[in-house]
Parts: structure tokens; sequence; C-alpha cells
């Protein structure tokens, strides 16, 4: 329950949005994404927090937003959803897609 709210109030007290990236250790894909979201955290220069959630063990935060595959992206505003993609994706598209709300 702890994390929970961890993960909830990070999401909801963030100065900045935040970028979850909601994966597992056994996903592929995820592996191939994962570089390309720390060179986005990168790149935005603190702009944008970047937390990462394995729905293996964090059953509950995949369950809320109802993170059906992974991986799944969805940026946060002070726990509002932005924006939300499944799959991986080119680092130019995840910066273009971060940008627009920023």
């Amino acid at each position: 329950m702890s994390a929970k709210k961890s993960f909830s109030n990070l999401i909801k007290n963030s100065p900045s949005p935040v970028l979850v990236d909601f994966y597992a250790d056994w996903c592929s894909p995820c592996k191939v994404l994962s570089p390309i979201v720390q060179e986005v955290a990168s790149a935005l220069h603190g702009r944008v927090k970047v937390i990462k959630v394995n729905v293996d063990k964090n059953q509950n935060a995949a369950a809320q937003y109802g993170i059906k595959g992974v991986p799944t992206l969805i940026l946060f505003r002070q726990g509002e959803i932005l924006w939300r993609q499944s799959g991986a994706m080119s680092k130019m598209a995840l910066i273009q897609s971060v940008r627009n709300f920023l």
C-alpha cells in the first residue's frame, strides 16, 4: 500500500510532468525502449521526471491505469494523464510527443 501512495504522490506532487515507463523484465521491447527513455530524460534537461514501474512488482499501479501490454508510457501532470502510448518508439518520436505537453 505504501508503494502505491508513493507512486501516487510522485505523479501528483511533481512540479514538472512525469513520464512513467510501465515495463516488465521479461519484455524484449521494454529492453529496447529503456535506454531510449533515459536518453529522452537527459535530452529534456530535467523538464520531465522519469519513473520506471515494473508491472510484475507493482500490479496495483498497472491495474489502476489499465496497463494491458508493455511497454506502456504515460505522461502525467499533477496526477492527470496528458498522453499515453503502448509499444516501443523512437527517441525522436518520444521527444516530440513529450514536448507537446511542456
